[in-house]
């Protein structure tokens, strides 16, 4: 089966590189977004997409709006091929691009459609708190991630994971769901499915506004945004910027999900169910861990931090650092 891949991050690559080491697959090409200035020395910086492709010797096209590019039409058109992949490339294709390859263009969508159609699925669904997610494969239409599935699988969230662990996670059951939607779509083997558009909901770009803090949300709804849009959430501390990377609610209902050496550290923290105290103030300091800080419900623990300018630490890296004090007072950005 002839393929041209499109896609750009890193959440991309482990479906190319599937497709690369599949004897039933030839990739003829890759389309990607154009190389990125990134902030340290503002060098133009390929996607991680381009990279495993130039490592494979494959054709690489970056077209600023691969629908209004001729060049990049034409091309796409002389290949003649079976199937178009798309995952997280960055761009909407034209229904005269969808329409180019001999069977479909196919996407590979992190989220059980038709929940959090749309660019952040990954992060929103933490947001939200959802305990499962997962992958589907679909065939692509003119609208966003509206068209008939082909595939899905599901796994379960974990309290402690966050953004990254999830991507990567869905990365690579993503790239097998891929294989499997390609070689049982040539033989005929899937009935596509079409989305209950009732049941729809979306995930939207993030904003910037989305990563502030706000130390009058509950302990779990501040831990899902903080672990939902990793690594940027940020507060104040000292009258400067705090990135907060990884926490853990400290409510009796999570305890059993963290891991179990956790666990057995929470348990030795004193009573605190008694302890008063204003939205954002540091109530404990639990040694080996980090500060324990009030919310409008329920205490959080700041498993790690990232100072302007530094590396992100671990919590007690940051109280020691900082010889941070019970009463100190984490501000609303």
């Amino acid at each position: 089966m002839k393929v041209v891949f499109f896609g750009t991050p890193q959440f991309a690559v482990p479906t190319l590189e599937k497709l690369l080491n599949h004897p039933a697959f030839e990739v003829l090409a890759v389309v990607t977004q154009p190389d990125k200035r990134r902030e340290r020395g503002n060098k133009l910086t390929p996607s991680p997409v381009k990279t495993v492709a130039n490592a494979n010797n494959l054709p690489v096209w970056q077209p600023e709006r691969v629908k209004k590019d001729v060049e990049t039409l034409n091309q796409l058109q002389a290949l003649a091929a079976d199937v178009f992949v798309v995952v997280a490339y960055g761009q909407i294709l034209s229904k005269k691009i969808l329409k180019m390859p001999k069977f479909a263009c196919i996407n590979v969508h992190g989220s059980i459609l038709p929940q959090y159609r749309g660019a952040a699925p990954i992060q929103w669904c933490l947001y939200n708190g959802e305990k499962e997610t997962g992958v589907t494969t679909m065939l692509m239409d003119a609208g966003m991630d509206t068209g008939n599935m082909l595939l899905k699988t599901t796994t379960a969230i974990k309290l402690l994971d966050n953004a990254q662990i999830l991507a990567d996670q869905l990365a690579v059951i993503g790239a097998d769901l891929l294989v499997e939607t390609l070689v049982k779509l040539e033989h005929q083997e899937i009935k596509p499915l079409p989305q209950d558009h009732s049941l729809a909901t979306y995930a939207s770009l993030i904003q910037k506004d989305d990563y502030n803090l706000n130390w009058s949300k509950t302990a779990i709804e501040l831990h899902n945004q903080i672990r939902g849009f990793y690594p940027n959430c940020i507060t104040t501390f000292r009258n400067q910027s705090l990135k907060i990377t990884a926490t853990v609610p400290l409510d009796a209902a999570y305890i059993q999900e963290l891991p179990p050496e956790m666990q057995n550290k929470i348990h030795k923290l004193p009573d605190l169910s008694t302890v008063s105290a204003q939205y954002g103030e540091v109530v404990c300091i639990a040694k080996g861990i980090g500060a324990i800080v009030q919310t409008g419900k329920g205490l959080l623990l700041l498993k790690e931090v990232q100072l302007t300018g530094k590396r992100p630490q671990s919590g007690w890296d940051f109280v020691n650092g900082t010889r941070l004090t019970v009463g100190e007072v984490m501000g609303n950005w």
